[in-house]
This record gives C-alpha cells, structure tokens and sequence, in this order.
C-alpha cells in the first residue's frame, strides 16, 4: 500500500514514468513467449528464461490472501512470504511459509496482523532467523525463528528525535501518517553487523541498528522539489550492495524513481534514474533484481546496465493510473479477469533462490506471489 504522500503523482511526474516506458520498450534482448510443449508462458531477459507460474502458492482453505507484500527464500529453499493481512482479524497469521512447490508448510505472525509488509531470512551463527516490519496500526519491526517464536519486538527509535510521542506504543487503533510518524518497510543486513531498517512511509530516513535491535543512527531526508542526491520521497527498498570493491548500500527511492548509493555510513555516491517505481532490490552474483510496481521486474548487470525487464505491463498498469498513484485509478490491481498470463501488475518484491529462480511478491487485493523457474 502506497503512503499517503504517495498517492498523488504531479503531472510532472505522470510524464516522466510514461516517458521511462516509452525508453523501456526500446531496450533490447527482452522477449515474452509461449511455448508450444508448455501452458505456461515463457519470459526472458537476453539468454535468461523463466516459466512462469502465477498460481504457485497454495494457501489451505482456513486461511486467504490479504494483500501480500514481501517474499523471502530460506537457506533450506523454504520460501516465507508476507502480506498485509486485517487488523480486525487479529488471530489470522500474517506469515506463510511454502516448499518450493508451493506446497503448504506453517503459518505465523498473528501478531502483525493489519500491517504486515517486509520480510527477510537471515542466517545469524548456525541458525535462521526472519524479520519483518509491521505498518499502519501495527508499526514496528520483529525478529521470529523459522518456527514462528517471537525473539523480540520493537518500535520507532525515539532517541533519534524524529518521532511524535506515542510511535513507540501499542496498541495502535489510530493510524496517523507523516513524516514524525513510524511506518517502516524493509531491512538490509551489513557486513560488518547489525542492519539497516528503511522508514519508508514515516520519516523517509534508513536507520541503522546492531544485531539486537538497538538504534544506532540514520541517514537521509525528506526529497525538496530538487530531488537531491541522499534525499528521498518513499524510500521503499533497501539492500547491500557488494558487487563492487566498495561495500555498498543500494536504496529503492520509489517515489522518486530512482536507485541511489550509499557508502555503509551514509555518504551518498551514485543515483540512477530510469524506473518507474521501483519498490526493492534483491541480489545474486553480478545481477540485481528490482520489482517495480508499475508492472514489471527489472534486471540489471554488474555495472548497473538495465539487462530488461521481465513480465512488463507496464505501458497497460499507467494507462490505468491516469491520476498518478491517486488510489481511485488502481482498477485493475482489484480485478483478477483484467490479468494477463505471464504479465505483471503490481510487483512489490522479489528475491532469488539458490537455483536462479525468482518469486515475485505483488500488491493486490486477493495476493499473488508468482514463481520463475529460471530454464536450461
């Protein structure tokens, strides 16, 4: 769900992402095909290719699809996924857990019911452990074994001095937005320990916290109308980036359509424009993943070359939004008929597994997390 301050795009901006489609639709090695000895359709990104399979995960009738968020893949291939879930059903988990089949494994995370959003698996010593963050009346970020026990949970860093009294309490009925308000998104893990926590509906700052929860410091700032470099406007995603001599950390600046660098201190190096709202970032060898939820997930190489994009719609998913990200144009997020095979429509997250496939988190009403299983 986009933030507020998301949710109306200026015609400035409208013009600027049907523009990023218009030079999309020129890159080259970017194919869709359907082939003749499978039902499903087959994507693929120069000598890259992926059959798709939409209906992958299979929820168990007691349970449905509230929205889903984030994905996230184990180091046994198990594969967690994340979604928004219902405030008002507070005994509904908000975590599920699948094979790589798809198959049904556990559920948790009732409590984050109402705001589930991102979700990471992390390996700390000989044991996995999943993250996640919690928007909206739910506000907060969680540390879980795989089993589903909550090893803790905290809230809005008040010794950073950005938020409003009571950001870090529960229970939240009231659901205030603002940038003193706590709303956050996803984490990257450092190399050198603890994480980073991206405030991507609150403050509009990435904080940084050790391996316990404890806060740290900060970077960033809330974008001008000069979308400076280190700024941002929804920073949604972020990621270590490490391709490169120089241990990096990559940030997903949605709103402002674009991809910006970081040392691990917080000095800006690079920003990359070119995107239409890119959401996250996941990594594997030289590529970087980014699910952008204007209908399509983008691959990049080792120097940052825009490789393609797979399951593009995107020309199809504007045309729907003719307000921007007024919500009021999101028609077809809500109507799965309006849904085309081997199309995206609104990708939030995607990750890797070990074997190169990639499952594709989007941000729909009924939930969908959509599997490419990488071929040859």
């Amino acid at each position: 769900m986009p933030a507020p301050d998301d949710r109306a795009l200026s015609r400035r901006d409208f013009h600027r992402a049907a523009a990023a489609v218009a030079a999309a639709c020129a890159t080259p090695a970017i194919a869709t095909a359907q082939k003749t000895d499978s039902p499903r359709p087959v994507l693929a990104v120069g000598d890259m290719h992926f059959a798709v399979d939409h209906g992958w995960a299979q929820l168990p009738e007691r349970f449905t699809w509230q929205t889903t968020h984030n994905v996230a893949v184990g180091a046994d291939g198990l594969v967690y996924v994340i979604h928004e879930g219902r405030y008002d059903q507070p005994d509904h988990p908000s975590i599920f857990v699948f094979d790589g089949d798809g198959t049904f494994v556990r559920a948790f995370g009732e409590n984050l019911q109402g705001g589930g959003h991102g979700l990471e698996v992390r390996r700390e010593g000989g044991e996995e452990f999943v993250y996640a963050t919690a928007y909206q009346q739910q506000r907060s970020f969680a540390k879980f074994t795989t089993a589903g026990e909550l090893v803790w949970r905290k809230f809005a860093p008040m010794e950073s001095g950005l938020y409003a009294d009571g950001e870090d309490k529960l229970p939240r009925d009231d659901n205030p937005w603002g940038r003193d308000r706590f709303h956050p998104t996803n984490f990257a893990f450092l190399p050198t320990g603890g994480f980073l926590l991206a405030d991507g509906y609150g403050s509009f700052r990435i904080h940084r916290f050790d391996d316990a929860g404890n806060w740290l410091s900060c970077f960033g700032a809330p974008s001008g109308d000069d979308l400076a470099d280190g700024t941002f406007n929804t920073p949604h995603g972020v990621w270590s980036d490490d391709r490169a001599e120089e241990p990096l950390i990559v940030v997903a600046d949605r709103a402002n359509k674009r991809l910006q660098w970081f040392t691990l201190g917080g000095e800006h190096r690079r920003t990359q424009d070119g995107f239409l709202l890119p959401a996250n970032i996941d990594r594997q060898g030289d590529l970087l993943l980014v699910p952008d939820l204007f209908g399509r997930v983008t691959l990049l190489d080792g120097a940052n070359n825009v490789l393609g994009h797979l399951g593009d719609d995107s020309e199809r998913i504007l045309a729907d939004t003719p307000n921007g990200q007024d919500r009021k144009g999101w028609t077809i997020r809500g109507d799965e008929s309006a849904w085309r095979p081997g199309k995206f429509v609104h990708p939030h997250d995607a990750c890797f597994d070990a074997d190169g496939n990639i499952y594709v988190a989007e941000w729909v009403q009924t939930g969908r997390v959509t599997k490419l299983t990488r071929l040859g």
